[in-house]
Parts: structure tokens; sequence; C-alpha cells
């Protein structure tokens, strides 16, 4: 029975390949259901494309507050979606509304993937009054953005630039602005919270369940319905996330998600890396291990493995069959069909390209952050009390 309590306690996380979803009161910051979409890239057109501004850390001065305001809130935009009930104009219905930004002066916005997904028609409304249908350029399920673009008058573009996200510290003071229950133009102020989240993507597995999106940051900025899409800023104004997610357990009287202090937004390096593939090829795709991993090793989780209570690492609990990690010698504790997943036996990961790995985050933020589809990892393992070294040959999700 100790097993057995210990197994429902334990939760697993998605490596990049096969996954098992999260059970947890996350809800995406919407004012209406929706879904989530993706796919491609190389770090050097990247960087050409999107380049990163200097961050250094600064204080909030209540002064300069309104200027921030002021300066950024043109360059956020206001998303409603629509579908079709009929032949005519007067047949839209709306789907959904939620929030993006502007990131070139071609008139790109990025926003989520969820803000869009299955949208007929786009509308995105600027601070200053204009309005336009917007062209749905590419989507990503796996970090959950999106790229539309907008035809308008150069003067009503207004990028945000963005930040490096590596920069980003805990306990910095960050500003979100978004369109809250169709409020649009709000911002609220918070922390950073933590860093390295995980998340459930929308892409499904091949074995089951779904992959994750990865190194996600946690806020406590008041972020609710329709901030989805919207930017979490620095100090300065630059962009260092997306506002993606809530976890809550609190609901309005609509249904709707209520903030809980908990918000997560997809750091602005991955945005750096996906937006302009979205961009070239409307898809991008992710490097894929192809195993499943435990989310965190408790004291009770290693008495039962047989490892002694001061292993750090990522657990590997089952390897996909004829995947990158299966080929390259990577081996599980069990079957990934297999309903005990707490079997002694599996690699214990420690290590990739000479990289530490303390829990299954690093390995997953490694992997998202610093690889691409086709380049070969070295992944450091211990088996039997012993280290072994890897070489695996990343593939893209299926």
């Amino acid at each position: 029975m100790r097993n057995r309590s210990i197994l429902i306690s334990v939760l697993l996380l998605t490596l990049l390949g096969t996954a098992c979803s999260l059970n947890q009161a996350i809800a995406d910051a919407l004012v209406s259901p929706t879904t989530e979409i993706v796919q491609a890239i190389t770090p050097s057109s990247v960087q050409d494309t999107i380049p990163p501004t200097e961050t250094q850390p600064h204080l909030l001065a209540p002064e300069t507050l309104a200027e921030l305001y002021e300066r950024v809130n043109p360059g956020v935009v206001n998303i409603m979606t629509f579908a079709s009930t009929g032949p005519t104009a007067n047949d839209r219905i709306l789907m959904g509304q939620g929030s993006g930004f502007v990131i070139d002066d071609q008139g790109h916005i990025v926003t989520n993937q969820h803000v869009v997904q299955d949208a007929e028609e786009i509308e995105v409304d600027f601070p200053s009054g204009m309005r336009a249908w917007a062209t749905l350029v590419g989507t990503d399920p796996d970090s959950d953005l999106a790229v539309i673009r907008v035809d308008v008058p150069p003067e009503t573009l207004v990028p945000l630039p963005l930040a490096d996200s590596d920069l980003v510290r805990v306990g910095e003071t960050v500003i979100a602005i978004g369109n809250p229950f169709g409020l649009s133009g709000t911002l609220t102020v918070g922390v950073v919270s933590a860093l390295g989240r995980t998340l459930a993507s929308e892409r499904e597995a091949p074995i089951g369940g779904v992959f994750s999106a990865a190194d996600l940051i946690q806020t406590d900025a008041a972020i609710n319905p329709g901030n989805s899409g919207g930017p979490l800023l620095n100090i300065r104004g630059e962009v260092i996330g997306v506002n993606r997610a809530i976890r809550t357990e609190s609901f309005t009287l609509s249904g709707d998600a209520a903030n809980s202090g908990v918000g997560f937004a997809i750091p602005s390096n991955i945005v750096r890396r996906v937006a302009p593939v979205l961009i070239s090829n409307g898809s991008y795709d992710y490097p894929y291990l192809g195993l499943t991993s435990l989310s965190e090793l408790n004291l009770a989780t290693l008495e039962v493995l047989g490892l002694p209570p001061d292993t750090i690492g990522a657990y590997v609990t089952c390897v996909t069959p004829n995947g990158p990690a299966d080929q390259g010698g990577v081996q599980g504790s069990g079957s990934c069909d297999s309903l005990d997943l707490l079997q002694a036996g599996g690699d214990l990961i420690i290590a990739i390209d000479g990289n530490p790995v303390r829990e299954f985050n690093d390995l997953l933020s490694y992997l998202v952050n610093y690889t691409e589809v086709g380049q070969a990892v070295t992944m450091t393992v211990l088996r039997e009390g012993r280290e072994v070294s890897l070489e695996i040959l990343l593939q893209a999700r299926p």
C-alpha cells in the first residue's frame, strides 16, 4: 500500500519526448474557453532577427512606472477572435479575447496559440483606436506561442524589445500589461516568484499524455482571463516573457479562472528562437529525447527506488521504443505502458553536455534553450552506482 500511495503522489512530466500529463488546477488566462498549437529554427538567424537588449537589475521607482506605461502600452494590443454561424458579416460570434504585443515594424504580433486557435477571424485593437483584421502566420502548441500579422500604418506599430531572459532573477520587479476580462490596457505589478517551471504543452505524445513546456517564469503579478499573450516586462520596459497561464482553485461566477498569485510566462529567449521561425515556416520543431522522468525525487520515493537520500538528478521511468534515448542506450525502470512507475533499475540523468541536472526541469530547460533537431548531446547517467556517458542524436517531436 505504501508503494501505491507514493505512486499516486508522484507527478510525471514529459521530457521533450514521451509524456505523462499533470493533473493540476492550471487554467489558461482566457476570457472564454479556447485551446492552443506549433514547430522549427537556427539560433544565429533568430539572433539577427530579434536581438536581445542588455538587461541590468533596476529598482522600481514609483515615478517611473507611469512613464513606462506611457511608452510601452502603445505596443500592447487587444485580440478578439470570432467564428461564423452564417453567410453574412452579422453572423459572427465572439469566441474569446486575449492580448498580444508588436515585435517588429512589419506588423507581426506575438500572442498565445490558445488565444487564436480555431479562430475564423482575428481582430486586433490598438490603444490608439486603430482596429484591423489579422492574418495567422504560425502557431506552436509546445510553447503556446503564435504570431499574427496586421496591415496598419507604420506609425501605429510600436515594437517592444525582448530582454535576455537568462538574466532574469527571482525577486525582480515585473509588470504585466494586457486585457483581463476585456479591460484593455490594464497594468499590474509583481515580482519574479520562481524560474524554470514546467507546464503541460498542447501537443499529444505518441504513447499518451502530452509533451511538456519548459523553463517558464513564475510571477505573482496579477494575471487573469484576457491577459493571455500579453507581455511580462522588466522595469526597463523590456519583454521578459509572454503571459500564458495561472494556477488557481478559484473561479468567477462565469466560470473564468481567478488570479491566485501564481502565474506563468513563456521566457523571452524562447520567443526569440520560435517567433522568427513561425514567421518564415509557420511552425517550429522541438528536440525530442523520447523518455519519461519523475518530476521530483522525495525521500519516500528514493527509499522505494533504493537510492541514497542525497540523490539528485532526473530518474528515467521509461524509454520510448526506437526513440532517440532508446537508440542512445538510455535505460528506463519499466515499460511505458506499465502502471507501476516506481521501479528500481532506471538510469539517473545527472548531466547533459557537462551541465549538471539536479532535477527534470534542468534537463528540459537545457534541451529547449540550447539544442536543436539533429544535434548530438552527451548525457551522463548513474547506472548501478557508476557513471556512464551516452551520445544521443536529437530528433523532432513526432
